[in-house]
């Protein structure tokens, strides 16, 4: 199945300026203080309208907090200057529940910021929607099942949820090519034993919608995650499913199956010793402001940089936390500990690889 997107693998190798400057800094502080993030995720509220079965971040507690409009301005306006190439806006709750959204979309267009948004899409209107599609370079959708029972069951939501959602995703599509925008538009599926037999389904469904793209994707244990009903899921017994999706791909509708991560799954041991990415290369902010070097181990003060209420990015990102974070992970950071793969793993096996090159590199 094609993935166009790169979404089962990454996109650093489109940075090589970035990457040059991490490698020739040899892992000092020195090197790296002003190396800023390409991409950066955001929260800009915790509190949320769905209560998945799988949430990886339901320790936070779906906190009734939301981002300072002024402040987030603020510093969005820093970071493009700093270098900052990306935001996603997703996190501990429903993005699309912060009422300043499109305000902020249109501050990161101005500043030249792309930006994506991660949503279960049931709070989207006609209104909000126009601005989602024409600020963002992609909209990926939550839609764990395909059939409405299947869906509130997981999302522990109304059933009718599930058909708000399908009109939601045709009324972008309708509104994106109204208006000519350019926002890919794609949804994406948590692949778990109470939804394997809805799949199929749901591509049907959503091959008819006009969407770019479904995204059929392995769980894995968060690190303090209070649930663990799906610990341990592995995915040998639905791997055919890849086989019985591709009657729905078209030339302009993709299925993506993340085979390769799935399989990924079953290692003992990942390829590299060191997470390069880390706090390199991204960066994760909470609904509370807080910055951590990353997502897998909010509320860990080891991996907190400092807050954007109370300091710039700048000293945030430059500031002796980092440098600390910086010594932890390259030098006390156990990765078997980590979370299975996590979103920097791909990022990691190509830096690894530069870092320790086979001996045959130079005949390219």
């Amino acid at each position: 199945m094609l993935d166009k997107y790169a979404i089962d693998s990454h996109k650093l190798i489109y940075h090589p300026s970035r990457v040059a400057k991490w490698y020739e800094s040899k892992g000092k502080w020195e090197g790296l203080k002003e190396l800023y993030p390409i991409y950066v995720e955001i929260t800009p509220i915790g509190s949320c309208n769905h209560r998945c079965t799988f949430c990886s971040v339901d320790y936070i507690g779906y906190k009734s907090i939301k981002q300072n409009e002024e402040v987030l301005t603020t510093r969005i306006k820093e970071m493009a200057k700093l270098g900052v190439k990306s935001i996603m806006f997703a996190g501990e709750g429903e993005p699309t529940l912060y009422k300043p959204l499109p305000n902020i979309l249109d501050v990161c267009s101005e500043v030249g910021i792309d930006t994506s948004l991660t949503t279960n899409a049931v709070a989207m209107n006609e209104t909000t929607l126009e601005n989602y599609t024409r600020n963002c370079k992609w909209i990926k959708v939550s839609i764990n099942a395909g059939t409405k029972e299947t869906y509130a069951k997981i999302h522990n939501t109304k059933e009718e949820d599930f058909d708000k959602v399908i009109s939601n995703l045709k009324l972008a599509v309708k509104i994106r090519k109204e208006k000519n925008y350019t926002c890919t538009i794609g949804a994406q599926l948590l692949l778990l034993p109470e939804n394997k037999d809805t799949v199929v389904n749901l591509a049907r469904i959503l091959a008819d919608s006009g969407i770019d793209y479904l995204v059929i994707k392995p769980y894995t244990q968060s690190l303090y995650g209070t649930s663990r009903i799906y610990e341990g899921l592995t995915y040998q017994n639905m791997m055919d499913l890849e086989v019985e999706l591709k009657q729905y791909e078209t030339s302009e509708f993709n299925i993506i199956f993340r085979s390769n991560t799935m399989k990924k799954l079953e290692e003992t041991k990942q390829p590299y010793d060191k997470c390069y990415a880390t706090p390199n290369f991204w960066a994760y902010i909470m609904a509370d402001g807080s910055v951590y070097s990353c997502s897998a181990f909010l509320g860990n003060e080891d991996f907190k940089l400092g807050n954007i209420n109370d300091n710039s990015f700048q000293n945030i990102w430059e500031g002796d936390k980092r440098r600390k974070n910086l010594n932890f992970i390259s030098n006390d950071l156990d990765i078997t500990m980590c979370r299975k793969n996590c979103r920097m793993d791909e990022v990691n096996r190509y830096l690894w690889n530069l870092k320790n090159p086979s001996p045959h590199v130079n005949f390219i």
